[in-house]
């Protein structure tokens, strides 16, 4: 089962502003999610039902898995010491 991956504008323009080795890492990462939505090293983060984070060097996306919908919504695509902050 193939999942379609949402990467939202604002999640966009974070990657945007990576240099491109790195952005380019992190976005064949986030659109592997769509045949795979919980890869191996994937965690869930605790507080909430189905939102999860993969680790990507010092970067870290912070996703949603709608497993009924088949969608995984990208949330924040940040360095791993800005990812939890609100």
């Amino acid at each position: 089962m193939s999942y379609e991956v949402i990467i939202p504008k604002p999640v966009r323009k974070q990657l945007d502003a990576l240099p491109e080795d790195i952005s380019a890492r992190i976005l064949d990462k986030i659109l592997s999610l769509a045949e795979d939505p919980r890869p191996s090293g994937v965690k869930k983060l605790k507080g909430f039902d189905n939102e999860y984070r993969i680790r990507i060097g010092d970067y870290r996306v912070r996703y949603e898995i709608d497993d009924e919908a088949s969608t995984v919504l990208v949330l924040h695509c940040k360095h791993r010491k800005d990812a939890y902050r609100n």
